[in-house]
């Protein structure tokens, strides 16, 4: 009896012992996943064209990205003040953001890097120094035989004032979890662009087709979050990079930012609400040139509501734990 009692007491030790580790384990996995997420993030509209109260509209786009603490400044908008004083208005001090992202170079977009700059380097020198770009963003971009990439026009006097470039081509972690999708394989024929111009690449003139256009994409505890500037690359091919890109957390919750719809024909954006099904979209806050019918459509087929699928404004934003806001007047 004696040796059965003293062989329960080592099997139920055993058993213990596999019970704490299988605890230890699983604390260990769930730690991991949660190392690999975000877990606060707020994305705000700075430039667009929709706005409520006192702040600017103009066709542009602009919106700061705040993470765990880490911040960057997507786009500039148009206007060189525009930025400036949409956030002051909302009240967001933009000088301590080191790093602005830029998705392409036209120049509702990177208008008001050089003011940004001037400006708040006064009160932090690294203030908007770092710019992160797509390859080919200074390629020469021609129309009736004139150079129209006016961003690159500017690329000597932006660094004369400190500013460094760091140009993407693939996939890169800018800050913890928050990722460029370097430049989009155009697998889909969406022609999200205006072709009105010409790029050399490699010796042959071809249509500029924007080829540096790049997102960004923020791994986050409720799937991925994508911010778009224009996505002239078109979203369902963003959408599938990044899904690509991220395997397991494939998800895409929030799609935010410029799509370029506006132009697009009713069964083009039949076709593109289909693919935010499938990718899982359950945000979506259509800025600058998605267009106000193209959002209105997208909600209608994807039995949306107001308060997940609206139009952008100046100081719309979409927020992990709140969810999004996208101002009084743009619902």
């Amino acid at each position: 009896d004696l040796c059965l009692i003293t062989s329960q007491l080592r099997n139920f030790q055993k058993y213990k012992k596999m019970v704490l580790l299988k605890y230890l384990l699983n604390t260990f996995f769930l730690l991991s996943i949660a190392l690999t997420q975000v877990t606060s993030l707020k994305v705000t509209v700075l430039s667009t064209m929709v706005a409520d109260y006192d702040y600017i509209g103009e066709w542009g786009f602009a919106a700061i990205i705040e993470s765990d603490g880490n911040q960057i400044l997507f786009d500039t908008g148009f206007r060189p003040n525009t930025v400036l004083e949409n956030a002051d208005s909302l009240n967001i001090d933009l000088s301590q953001i080191e790093h602005v992202f830029l998705s392409h170079n036209h120049m509702d977009h990177v208008g008001g890097l050089k003011q940004l700059r001037q400006k708040l380097m006064i009160k932090n020198p690294r203030a908007m120094k770092f710019v992160h770009v797509g390859k080919g963003i200074f390629l020469d971009r021609f129309s009736n035989g004139v150079n129209r990439n006016t961003f690159k026009k500017y690329r000597l006097e932006l660094e004369e004032i400190g500013i460094e470039f760091i140009i993407h081509e693939k996939p890169k972690e800018i800050f913890p979890h928050i990722w460029t999708t370097g430049v989009v394989p155009r697998v889909h024929n969406e022609k999200n662009w205006s072709g009105f111009r010409e790029i050399v690449i490699n010796g042959e003139t071809v249509e500029d087709n924007i080829p540096e256009d790049q997102s960004i994409a923020i791994v986050t505890k409720k799937g991925l979050v994508l911010v778009s500037g224009c996505g002239h690359a078109g979203i369902v091919n963003t959408l599938d990079h990044v899904s690509s890109i991220h395997g397991k957390n494939s998800k895409i919750v929030a799609a935010l930012g410029g799509f370029h719809l506006f132009n697009k024909t009713n069964k083009d954006i039949s076709w593109t609400a289909k693919h935010m099904r499938k990718h899982g979209v359950k945000y979506f806050l259509g800025a600058h040139c998605t267009g106000i019918d193209a959002v209105y459509q997208i909600r209608k087929h994807n039995k949306m509501k107001r308060e997940n699928c609206s139009v952008s404004a100046v100081g719309s934003y979409y927020d992990l734990d709140e969810g999004m806001y996208s101002g009084l007047i743009s619902k």
